[in-house]
């Protein structure tokens, strides 16, 4: 291996790079709005079930293992999507774009999750949001490697985890305070709905078209 490929792969860019361009925002955006979505489905469903459908812990199990079961098809679904897209012969951008739309789009019926469904129809409507966090979330960490060099993917990574973290942050509260003032996760559930979409017009907005983005690099002590 020659000296200068060694250092091309141990070359990394600098924060300020990654943040100069609007592709990293695109990926942080998409996960502000939804990665607290992720977060009212793991801590508040218990809640949920236990004040809408008087469900106690044991009588949870089963609609919690459809619910993270969901999740978890979810989270294999969105990547194949993507990738038969791509095998046929569409564009990255499209093939990209049309997993994240289908996912934001498969949300949406959660609104009915607590509007009067049955119990099992909530459970289902709820597994198939969590499904679709999951293929959503497995396309943006690709939007990362996608768009960005080998080097600086962790860096974009880890800022955009940061800033859903910080949209959790403000979920956690403001999914207290809508429960106090409303007694209902109506208002809860018609937000995580929504959040995808929103989330994907943001994507669609900062990064129109999915293309490689050339950093200034730094080498690695």
């Amino acid at each position: 291996m020659s000296r200068g490929r060694r250092t091309a792969e141990v070359a990394r860019a600098s924060l300020p790079s990654v943040l100069g361009n609007r592709q990293a925002w695109a990926i942080a955006a998409g996960r502000f709005f939804t990665d607290p979505v992720w977060y009212i489905y793991l801590f508040w469903v218990p809640d949920f079930l236990s004040r809408t459908r008087h469900l106690d812990l044991r009588e949870m199990a089963l609609p919690l293992f459809l619910i993270y079961s969901g999740a978890t098809g979810g989270s294999v679904a969105g990547g194949w999507l993507s990738s038969l897209l791509l095998k046929r012969n569409w564009s990255l951008n499209k093939s990209r774009k049309t997993a994240l739309l289908v996912c934001a789009l498969a949300a949406v019926p959660v609104s009915y999750a607590a509007m009067g469904a049955s119990a099992w129809v909530a459970v289902a409507l709820v597994a198939l949001a969590a499904g679709a966090h999951q293929g959503w979330s497995a396309n943006m960490y690709t939007l990362a490697s996608d768009m960005f060099p080998r080097a600086s993917v962790g860096t974009v990574v880890g800022f955009s985890s940061m800033i859903g973290a910080i949209g959790g942050i403000f979920a956690a509260k403001t999914v207290g305070y809508i429960l106090q003032w409303t007694g209902s996760y109506v208002l809860v559930f018609a937000i995580a709905s929504i959040a995808y979409l929103v989330a994907f017009a943001m994507v669609e907005l900062l990064a129109p078209v999915i293309e490689r983005v050339s950093l200034s690099t730094e080498p690695v002590a």
